[in-house]
C-alpha cells in the first residue's frame, strides 16, 4: 500500500510517501480501507518531536479517519467486513496511523457510519469531536439546560462543543476573532457569538448570562479574565490546549469563585469515560447533530503541506485523501 511514513522527528519533510507491505489485523484488530485522513494538531506536534521522541517504528501519522473495513482478525464479526466506519486514536500505541491506503485498529476503535453520514465529516470526528464530549462531561443528560461557555468556537474542537452542547439541550455562548469564524459559530448553533477584541464583549456575555456551568476553555492563561468573570460555586472550567507559556493560576479569585478547573488529554483519559464521550458522539452523528467545518483536502503525495496547513492555523479541517 502507499503510505507517509516518518522514521524521524522533525520538521515536515521527514514525512515520505512510500509502498510498505499492506498490514493484516492482528487478534481483535480490524483492517480499514481509508477513503479519508483527518489531521489535527497533535499529528504535527507529535511528528516534530513536541510531545515525544523517535517513533519506536516507521511510523504511519494521523489519528483519525474513516472508511470501510475490508478484513478482521480472530475474535472479531465477520459481519464487520463492508461496514462503513469512523476511526479515532489510530497512531496511539500503533504504527498504523490512518495517512495511508489501509489502517489496522483495535476494533473498538472503528466506529460505524450511519447511512446519510459523509465519510468527510466521519475522518472529522475522532480528536476534536471526542475531546469536545469528554470536555462537555461526556453524558449530555448532565447538561440540559445548563450554560456553556467555549472559547474559540470556530476551531475544531469548539465547533463540535457547540454542537454537541445544543444537542445536550444547554445554552451556549462563544468567542471568536473574526467575522468569518462568527458565522462558523452561529452555523454551528451558537445562542450569542462574540468576538472578544472588541471592547466589553464580557459585558455582552453577562447580558446573555450573568454566570455560565462549564466552560470548554482553548487557551486557559488568555481567558481566565473572562472565565472568572462569568464563574459561580460549581463552574467547571475544562481546558483542552497549551499554550506558549504556563498560566499563572489566580489561586484565591479561583478558590473564592468555588470554581474548578479539568485538564483533558485525551490519550489519557480512563477507558470508561473515553467510551462515554465516543458513544455520545455517536449518537449525536445519528440524530444528525453534527457538521463538517469548511475542508481543505490534500492528496497523500502532499501529507506534508496539509501538516503544515494545520500547524499555520487554517481556518476549518484539513483532509488527506489517500
Amino acid at each position: 500500500m502507499r503510505a507517509a511514513v516518518y522514521r524521524r522527528t522533525g520538521a515536515s519533510d521527514v514525512l515520505a510517501v512510500e509502498e510498505i507491505p499492506t498490514p493484516d489485523p492482528g487478534p481483535g484488530e480490524v483492517r480499514v480501507r481509508i477513503t479519508s485522513s483527518g489531521v489535527n494538531p497533535t499529528d504535527w506536534k507529535t511528528r516534530s518531536g513536541m510531545t515525544g521522541g523517535k517513533p519506536p517504528w516507521p511510523q504511519v501519522p494521523h489519528q483519525d479517519g474513516a472508511g470501510v473495513i475490508d478484513a478482521v482478525g480472530e475474535g472479531v464479526d465477520d459481519h464487520r467486513v463492508g461496514e462503513r466506519v469512523w476511526v479515532y486514536l489510530a497512531a496511539f500505541d500503533n504504527r498504523w496511523g490512518t495517512a495511508a491506503e489501509y489502517s489496522v485498529v483495535p476494533a473498538g476503535r472503528a466506529v460505524p457510519l450511519p447511512e446519510g453520514a459523509p465519510d468527510e465529516l466521519g475522518a472529522c470526528l475522532g480528536v476534536p469531536a471526542v475531546t469536545a464530549a469528554h470536555c462537555l462531561g461526556g453524558c449530555p443528560e448532565r447538561l440540559r439546560g445548563a450554560v456553556v461557555l467555549v472559547t474559540g468556537g470556530a476551531g475544531a474542537v469548539g465547533h463540535f462543543a457547540v454542537e454537541l452542547a445544543k444537542h445536550a439541550g444547554a445554552r451556549v455562548v462563544t468567542t471568536v476573532s473574526s467575522p468569518e469564524k462568527a458565522k462558523l459559530a452561529e452555523a454551528a448553533g451558537a445562542d450569542l457569538v462574540v468576538d472578544y477584541h472588541k471592547p466589553g464583549f464580557i459585558d455582552d456575555v453577562r447580558s446573555f448570562s450573568p454566570t455560565v456551568d462549564r466552560v470548554v476553555e482553548v487557551a486557559l492563561g488568555a481567558n481566565l479574565e473572562l472565565d472568572l468573570a462569568l464563574c459561580h460555586a460549581g463552574t467547571e472550567i475544562v481546558t483542552y490546549a497549551t499554550e506558549t507559556r504556563d498560566p499563572v493560576l489566580p489561586t484565591r479569585r479561583l478558590m473564592t469563585a468555588n470554581a474548578t478547573i479539568h485538564y483533558v488529554l485525551l490519550y489519557g483519559v480512563p477507558g470508561p469515560q473515553l467510551a462515554d464521550a465516543v458513544s455520545w458522539v455517536d449518537r449525536a452523528l445519528r440524530d444528525g447533530a453534527l457538521s463538517v467545518l469548511p475542508l481543505h483536502r490534500f492528496s497523500l503525495d502532499d501529507v506534508a503541506a496539509a501538516q503544515d496547513a494545520v500547524e499555520r492555523g487554517v481556518v476549518g479541517k484539513v483532509l488527506v485523501v489517500p
